[in-house]
């Protein structure tokens, strides 16, 4: 007696999604794939070579200073200490390349993930189209992504940082999509009865109101970036996540923890100056004197008018 559906019939999903990849997608939108991999490979290649260009004392000296600057000196105290350590521990250049494929996939993500967000928020019915595509990419695990990169774009730095980028890109849009929802409607009406242009209304109040959310966005975008780079080191991404996964090959618990130990330093001092970034006082100022300087614009015109 059958005690399931598969004991009559088994739905072949995996044969049909094999066929769609290598059969279909891959002869007849190689090229394509191909162009999507040139702009990825010049900035990631341009980022990797100056920051191993660059002297370690420049580092020592910039890094804590950035630090100071956005978050305050415990933070910089830290930075320093983690820049210093990064280099006693002899991983400096694997986590150099790790940077500079975490800033090409957050640079991406901001460019591909803002304005789709905006276009979210201006329109319900686009929100609801890409809501399940989003929901998609942040459920499927991120092994599951390797597979289908691999037969698209092969194995090496490129195709890991391609993954990291369509991981890491949900949060990027969630957000800038809410932060330009939560923008006040008092706010948006007093621009439009001022005078002011969708252009206007946009780059001159929601923008800059909704600035400590989409923050927010970024800062969640670099933290999965920061995972999935670890991740791509099964496709030959490198990196600290080729140092994790070359210890584990070899029983090399040491190794192993030495990339563990470079992505904490690398991924707490990324995010203390990302949400510093986010929380910081001088953004509240910008806004406040762009939409003061829109009202005053609207008040001088209409007084303008008056007369």
């Amino acid at each position: 007696m059958a005690d399931s559906i598969s004991d009559f019939y088994t739905l072949p999903l995996d044969d049909w999604i094999e066929v769609l990849v290598k059969d279909w997608l891959v002869p007849n939108f190689r090229p394509l794939f191909q162009a999507l991999e040139w702009p990825i490979d010049q900035v990631l290649g341009g980022l990797e070579g100056a920051l191993l260009w660059l002297p370690y004392p420049v580092f020592v000296v910039v890094v804590p200073l950035i630090a100071w600057r956005a978050a305050g000196t415990p933070v910089a105290i830290f930075a320093l200490s983690a820049v210093l350590m990064l280099d006693l521990l002899g991983i400096w250049r694997e986590t150099m390349i790790t940077l500079s494929m975490i800033i090409t996939a957050v640079a991406f993500c901001v460019v591909v993930g803002v304005p789709v967000g905006i276009l979210a928020a201006r329109s319900d019915r686009f929100a609801g189209l890409i809501r399940p595509v989003l929901d998609i990419m942040q459920t499927i695990p991120p092994f599951v992504y390797l597979v289908p990169i691999v037969m698209l774009f092969g194995v090496g730095i490129v195709p890991g940082v391609i993954a990291t980028i369509i991981f890491a890109l949900p949060p990027m849009i969630r957000l800038t999509n809410l932060g330009i929802r939560q923008v006040q409607g008092e706010l948006v009406e007093a621009g439009l009865a001022f005078g002011a242009t969708r252009r206007q209304l946009l780059f001159e109040i929601q923008v800059p109101l909704a600035l400590r959310t989409i923050m927010a966005g970024l800062n969640q975008t670099l933290m999965l970036s920061l995972s999935m780079v670890v991740i791509a080191a099964l496709i030959g991404a490198g990196g600290l996540g080729l140092t994790v996964f070359t210890g584990l090959g070899r029983l090399d618990i040491g190794r192993a923890s030495l990339g563990g130990i470079g992505i904490v330093l690398l991924a707490i001092l990324l995010d203390r100056v990302t949400q510093a970034l986010g929380e910081g006082g001088r953004a509240d100022t910008g806004r406040k004197r762009s939409f003061k300087h829109l009202l005053f614009k609207g008040v001088r015109r209409t007084d303008r008018d008056d007369r």
